[in-house]
């Protein structure tokens, strides 16, 4: 129960590595808000952590959109009172993404919009909360892509961003014992991944520089889970790479 008491905004929290995090949130203790674009998903995922005896809140959530992150946000103050954690978990890539002459600017502005613009709003509109009780934990979800050179320009250049916005507000809100950290991983088998290497997609095999193979979501949760836990109580700025081993050569 390392999250006993606390409660956790985890966005696209539908499937993949959110699924999985959410429900080992709700497995620790926490009460867990799932703010996701796809109602039978994010509904599917509030039923589990019921059923399973967790407490937890769908609210269907655009994370692109300024209203409804505001809506989402308000709706967990009003259910559970306070917001102790913050998960950015929404985003991903495409296989429309590539080098950069390849890409259409829709591309590029999609995943500015999710995955870069889509943090900001949602660690702007959550620190204020965080402030007023006296401190959070805040989690981003970046990439390797944005740590090594990868043929995604659009994605990359967006989990870059996210990566320099959580060391900047590591410092601006350290004063108000509000810790911020990124997540990087690998390769990851989510749905959309497999899916890609049952050969639905362009993508038929899994990579070999991953040394110990791909990661399970929940791989990515338990280190998720240790950035929002008080464990990690004196880490803030820190991007934890969780990636098999791929960068390292």
């Amino acid at each position: 129960m390392r999250l006993a008491g606390k409660t956790a905004i985890v966005t696209g929290a539908g499937a993949g590595i959110g699924r999985a995090t959410a429900e080992l949130f709700a497995r620790e203790g926490a009460e867990v808000v799932i703010a996701e674009l796809d109602a039978d998903k994010g509904r599917a995922v509030e039923t589990a952590i019921r059923e399973s005896g967790g407490a937890a809140l769908f609210i269907q959530t655009d994370v692109s959109d300024e209203d409804a992150m505001a809506r989402m946000t308000e709706a967990a103050m009003a259910r559970f009172g306070k917001i102790d954690i913050l998960y950015n978990n929404a985003g991903g890539s495409t296989l429309n993404d590539g080098k950069l002459t390849d890409v259409s600017n829709d591309e590029f502005w999609l995943k500015m919009r999710v995955d870069l613009f889509g943090t900001w709003l949602g660690c702007r509109l959550v620190i204020p909360h965080m402030i007023e009780a006296g401190g959070g934990a805040i989690v981003n979800a970046t990439s390797v892509n944005a740590i090594v050179g990868l043929n995604r320009s659009a994605y990359t250049a967006a989990k870059g961003g996210i990566i320099s916005l959580t060391r900047a507000l590591a410092v601006q809100y350290a004063e108000h014992r509000i810790r911020v950290n990124g997540i990087a991983p690998g390769g990851t088998l989510t749905e959309r991944v497999q899916e890609r290497l049952s050969g639905a997609g362009r993508v038929s095999a899994p990579p070999s520089d991953h040394l110990l193979g791909l990661s399970d979501p929940d791989d990515i949760a338990y280190a998720v889970l240790y950035l929002a836990s008080d464990e990690a109580r004196t880490t803030t700025g820190h991007i934890m790479v969780v990636d098999s081993g791929m960068t390292i050569h």
